[in-house]
C-alpha cells in the first residue's frame, strides 16, 4: 500500500519519457532488489491525480522482510511517495485484477478566497454551490449503468458499463467533497461526473439533467472534466 501527492507526475503508469509513480518506484525497486522485479497498480491515475492509499503488487526474487522492503523503498523514494504497509501476497497475486472496486474522493474549496494550502489538493470555486441540488442529480448515476457519457476517450473502452455502488456530497463550512464508489472507471470518468455535478450546483442545469446525460452516452452533453488536482485514490476494495 503507498500514497502520493499526483502534482508533480504524469499520472500512475509507466511512460517512456515522463515521470510516472509507477516508473520511479521500479526503478528504486530493481537498483534495490534485481532487474526481474515487477510492479502492478490496481489503479491508473491520471496525471496530477492523489492517492491516499494505492494497492500494488511486487513481485521480486529477492529475500527481504516486509518491513525491511517498505524501509528500503522508503529510503530512496522521494517524500511524495511513501510506502505505508507491505505483506506478503499469495503467488500469483495481481493487485489490479483482483480488485473488486475503488474509492475516490474530489475536493473543492467553495469559499470565496482560494485557500493557498489546498492549492495542489482541491479545485476552487467561489461560487456557492447548490449541494441538496447535487445530491438530488447523482441519484441518477447510482447503480449498474452505461457510463460512455462521461468517458473522456468515446470507444476507448469496449465495455462501459460500470456499477456505480455510492455517490455523496459532504459539505463542512467552506469545503466540499464528492465521494465515489464503484467497481471500475471509465477513462476521467470520476472527473467528468463532478464537472457536471457541479454545473447542476452552480444551476447551470437541472436536477434531472445527469439522468437524460447518461441516458444519451453522449460525452459531448456532460459537463465539463474537472482540474485533476482535486481528486484522490481513497481506497481499493478487496474479497475478504
Amino acid at each position: 500500500m503507498l500514497s502520493y501527492d499526483g502534482t508533480d507526475y504524469h499520472g500512475w503508469q509507466v511512460q517512456p519519457s515522463a515521470r510516472t509513480v509507477q516508473g520511479l518506484l521500479l526503478d528504486v525497486a530493481r537498483r534495490r532488489f534485481g532487474a526481474e522485479t515487477r510492479i502492478v497498480g490496481a489503479s491508473r491515475t491520471d496525471a496530477g491525480v492523489h492517492a491516499l492509499r494505492q494497492a500494488a503488487s511486487l513481485t521480486t526474487a529477492a529475500r527481504i522482510s516486509s518491513l525491511g522492503l517498505r524501509g528500503a523503498l522508503n529510503a530512496d523514494l522521494p517524500r511524495d511517495i511513501r510506502i505505508l504497509d507491505v505483506r506478503e501476497a499469495p503467488p500469483g497475486f495481481n493487485a489490479r485484477r483482483a480488485a473488486t472496486g475503488k474509492r475516490y474522493a474530489y475536493l473543492i474549496d467553495n469559499g470565496p478566497v482560494a485557500a493557498p494550502l489546498l492549492e495542489r489538493y482541491a479545485w476552487h470555486i467561489p461560487q456557492r454551490l447548490d449541494v441538496e441540488a447535487m445530491r438530488r442529480a447523482l441519484v441518477a448515476l447510482r447503480g449498474r449503468h452505461d457510463f460512455g457519457a462521461f468517458c473522456a476517450a468515446p470507444g476507448r473502452e469496449k465495455d462501459q458499463v460500470c456499477v456505480v455502488r455510492a455517490l455523496h456530497v459532504i459539505r463542512r463550512k467552506e469545503r466540499l467533497a464528492v465521494l465515489l464508489s464503484a467497481d471500475r472507471y471509465l477513462h476521467h470518468m470520476a472527473r467528468n461526473i463532478v464537472g457536471s455535478a457541479v454545473a447542476v450546483g452552480r444551476g447551470a442545469q437541472a436536477t434531472d439533467w445527469l439522468g437524460a446525460v447518461r441516458e444519451s452516452g453522449d460525452r459531448t452533453r456532460a459537463g465539463a472534466t474537472a482540474p485533476a488536482r482535486g481528486l484522490a485514490l481513497v481506497r481499493v476494495l478487496y474479497p475478504h
